[in-house]
């Protein structure tokens, strides 16, 4: 039977652990006004949403008439590259609306705080930006959608992924459930993870190394572009949803036993797994000076990077074979995207973007 949730009773030693918990807490807030966002209890999540203003950008903005030449071209892309191009856009075209789906439908429900529902709606917000993004890729280069938008039907290591999100975000979805008792927190703590440190945070991470590899030597650099600024975009919603998953473990301490440390990780070490397949299915020939391997092993660097993030060990010790990528994600350097105006992002310096 499920131990509900009940406020201790106001002694001394109870009496302000118990008010945080049951009132003014990032769950179950349900004496408080969810519209009244002052004052503010987590200035974290409204710097979170200020990033997001500050980041603020569309797909049309990124110029795309190269990709098109290289992309009808015979000469300049390889069959790998193709292979790995289509890929990636199959796999985020779905994954995107996935994610705004856990959002809208599921998390926003149960995360009562309001400056977290703001930067709820905010997120909302990017990751419908990022859908367009390959609605715009898909009608710019002239690709077939049924193609690209049922490749995680067709594609195995893309369905696998899909599949494996869908399993351990599937309690929330669950119209009656409730975090009112130590399993549902625990529930939701599970799912949290399962959305934005193994989705979110591993799954797109082996794509965008591929795609910002093949931006750095001059192949469809547009889209190289719009991939760099989602990812930015997805390590501001990475670091939020850490910092709400660590809130609640600290709120609620008795939902995160060692049993449940433990099946975290092994939830993680099988996201790695499900993300090292889809790169070698995604690149199996290699490219010029990387290959499916490096990949794998950029995984096993983010995943340990995802678990300490969380308070969890690292199961793998792997030195990152790509340190190029944590200067493509340093939010503080300008940088000339477009040619025709500097874009810099101006907020979220200290977050770790690795």
């Amino acid at each position: 039977m499920a131990h509900t949730l009940r406020p201790a009773a106001p002694t001394a030693a109870s009496a302000d652990t118990a008010g945080q918990r049951a009132v003014g807490g990032i769950i179950n807030n349900g004496t408080t006004d969810p519209n009244k966002i002052l004052p503010l209890r987590y200035q974290w999540a409204r710097e979170y949403y200020r990033s997001g203003v500050s980041n603020n950008w569309v797909p049309e903005e990124v110029s795309m008439q190269k990709d098109v030449e290289q992309w009808k071209s015979d000469s300049v892309l390889s069959e790998t590259e193709r292979r790995l191009i289509l890929r990636n856009l199959g796999f985020f075209s779905t994954a995107e609306s996935l994610t705004a789906n856990n959002i809208v439908l599921a998390v926003y429900r149960h995360v009562t705080n309001p400056e977290c529902r703001q930067y709820l709606l905010r997120q909302a917000f990017e990751e419908a930006i990022h859908t367009d993004t390959f609605i715009y890729c898909c009608d710019t280069l002239g690709l077939d959608p049924e193609q690209i938008y049922t490749m995680y039907r067709t594609v195995p290591s893309i369905n696998e992924k899909d599949e494996f999100v869908i399993g351990l975000t599937r309690s929330i979805f669950d119209p009656t459930f409730a975090t009112d008792s130590i399993e549902g927190i625990r529930s939701f703590l599970h799912d949290l993870i399962g959305y934005y440190v193994i989705m979110e945070g591993i799954f797109f991470y082996a794509g965008f190394a591929m795609m910002l590899a093949l931006r750095r030597q001059g192949k469809m650099v547009g889209v190289g572009e719009q991939f760099e600024f989602i990812m930015r975009d997805e390590s501001v919603h990475l670091a939020f949803g850490c910092d709400v998953i660590n809130t609640i473990r600290n709120d609620y301490p008795e939902a995160w036993t060692p049993e449940f440390g433990q099946q975290i990780s092994a939830l993680v070490r099988q996201g790695v797994q499900y993300e090292q397949e889809y790169a070698f299915d995604s690149c199996p020939q290699g490219l010029l000076g990387i290959n499916a391997v490096q990949f794998a092993a950029y995984v096993e660097y983010i995943a340990d990077k995802r678990l300490e993030r969380i308070g969890l060990p690292k199961e793998y010790g792997t030195p990152n074979p790509f340190p190029w990528m944590a200067q493509t994600m340093d939010l503080n350097k300008e940088k000339n995207f477009f040619e025709t105006r500097v874009t810099e992002y101006q907020t979220a310096g200290a977050l770790d973007w690795d």
